[in-house]
């Protein structure tokens, strides 16, 4: 999903509440390390493992740049006739960027904060609650529905909570368990979204090297010859472009499966998150998400 960086605040009449805040977690950390139950000591170095690689995944950010900057690609190309509509499309992805961007951030806060409440101590979230609760909108092209919206105010909800508390390590299954279903309706929007990007990028690719397998065959003159062989360049260039974007969209969409199946496994198994099977199966799917985080950001 990406990480983002963490602002400072903002200060004016609620530099008391930040205070406050900060104050929780920076006790939940003097107080964190491999965290208790029943005062013994339990691992959750897999769990942390596989949140810091479900944050850190990346991919999705970039395509959803891709998707609103479509129109910049495409505009060279374009009849004026195409060009009135493609004008009208690049308003309205640009209308609905924000939102799907908030989602995509509010997991990877979600994610971070999992990762903390584990023993993890590289995050001070304090610093992000103001990010948090801004409404969305539901969008039926996109495919998002009221369903992702609720469940973007449910985990909205349950970070503030989390966060200004100052859970310790020991609250990482109330964690699970009260974020799972907001988590998987959010991974959900976030894979509709991703395979609207891929489809906008298909018709983007359609049409750009669309022209030139309509045009080149028609340049026969020795006038065109240099004109040709730019052009056959250009489409070649353009085409591997594509090529690697569309790679990029399939790594995405598996990525965010994993973090889907292995948060519903971590569910799945509330009270037993230590034990050998268990931390196996979550070591494997923080090496895969890190494998397909490779991936995304190869060339």
């Amino acid at each position: 999903m990406g990480s983002f960086r963490l602002r400072r605040g903002q200060g004016g009449p609620d530099m008391l509440r930040h205070l406050s805040i900060r104050l929780f977690l920076s006790f939940a950390l003097l107080l964190g390390g491999c965290g208790t139950t029943g005062g013994g000591p339990v691992s959750l170095q897999e769990v942390r493992e596989f949140a810091d690689a479900s944050a850190r995944l990346g991919g999705y950010a970039e395509l959803a740049r891709r998707y609103r900057d479509t129109y910049e690609r495409e505009q060279p190309y374009l009849s004026p006739a195409a060009d009135k509509l493609a004008r009208e499309n690049d308003a309205r992805r640009r209308a609905v960027f924000e939102d799907f961007m908030a989602i995509q951030k509010t997991l990877v806060l979600y994610m971070q904060t999992l990762s903390l409440l584990a023993g993890d101590a590289r995050y001070d979230l304090s610093e992000r609650i103001d990010d948090l609760g801004n409404g969305l909108k539901a969008n039926t092209e996109s495919g998002l529905t009221q369903r992702h919206i609720t469940a973007y105010t449910g985990m909205s909800r349950l970070l503030t909570r989390v966060i200004a508390s100052g859970y310790q390590n020991r609250s990482v299954e109330t964690m699970v368990r009260d974020g799972d279903a907001d988590v998987q309706a959010l991974l959900d929007a976030m894979i509709s979204l991703t395979r609207l990007y891929y489809k906008t990028n298909e018709n983007e690719k359609k049409t750009i090297l669309g022209i030139f397998d309509v045009e080149i065959p028609f340049s026969t003159r020795n006038s065109d010859r240099m004109l040709v062989t730019l052009a056959k360049v250009h489409y070649l260039n353009k085409a591997t472009e594509y090529k690697l974007v569309d790679r990029r969209y399939e790594l995405a969409l598996q990525g965010l499966t994993k973090v889907a199946l292995g948060h519903q496994k971590m569910r799945e198994n509330l009270g037993k998150l230590s034990e050998a099977e268990v931390r196996r199966l979550l070591a494997t799917y923080g090496r895969d998400l890190r494998t397909i985080r490779d991936g995304l950001s190869g060339d």
